[in-house]
């Protein structure tokens, strides 16, 4: 995921299951300035509502105003924002690193302290699976960058409030 110098907010936004949802809701955020970093969208329970989970950096005082906007949408039940709340957040990392035999027992050795699964092996490289917070998976890139990195995939945060608190 890009870094960046702005803040990063972390927003559950719960929206009838339209088209032309998705593309409203990211209107909101271009006309603020705010760039999507990354963007989870699932479908609810009942499948006629979806739940969106969207990272997003810019100016911190321009986050309510964006959170307002959304909620006006017509196909936009609630917005809240996790950004400072206590949630659980999670993303998967796939990443394919360029391995021979002689340094795939130090590539495992990583994998294994980061708690990766190895879903891929041939003999020139491998394919780590990581599942975890995305400063977690900002550490195993660093750490198996000495490995020639072929290829990343991240998901994005997913974010459930804990307790009783609803997402």
């Amino acid at each position: 995921m890009p870094k960046s110098d702005k803040a990063m907010h972390t927003l559950s936004v719960y929206v009838a299951n339209k088209p032309g949802a998705l593309a409203r809701i990211a209107q909101v955020f271009a006309r603020r300035g705010f760039n999507i970093e990354s963007l989870v969208v699932s479908p609810a329970i009942d499948g006629h509502f979806s739940r969106m989970t969207i990272t997003s950096s810019g100016a911190p005082e321009g986050l309510e105003q964006i959170i307002k906007q959304m909620v006006k949408l017509v196909d936009v039940l609630h917005c809240i924002d996790h950004t400072y709340d206590k949630s659980v957040m999670k993303e998967m990392g796939l990443i394919k690193i360029a391995v021979d035999s002689e340094g795939r027992s130090e590539a495992l050795q990583i994998a294994e302290h980061y708690g990766c699964k190895t879903v891929d092996l041939t003999s020139e490289s491998m394919i780590l699976q990581v599942v975890g917070s995305p400063a977690k998976i900002d550490a195993l890139e660093e750490m198996i960058a000495k490995f020639r990195i072929i290829e990343l995939v991240r998901t994005g945060k997913v974010v459930m409030s804990r307790g009783q608190k609803t997402t």
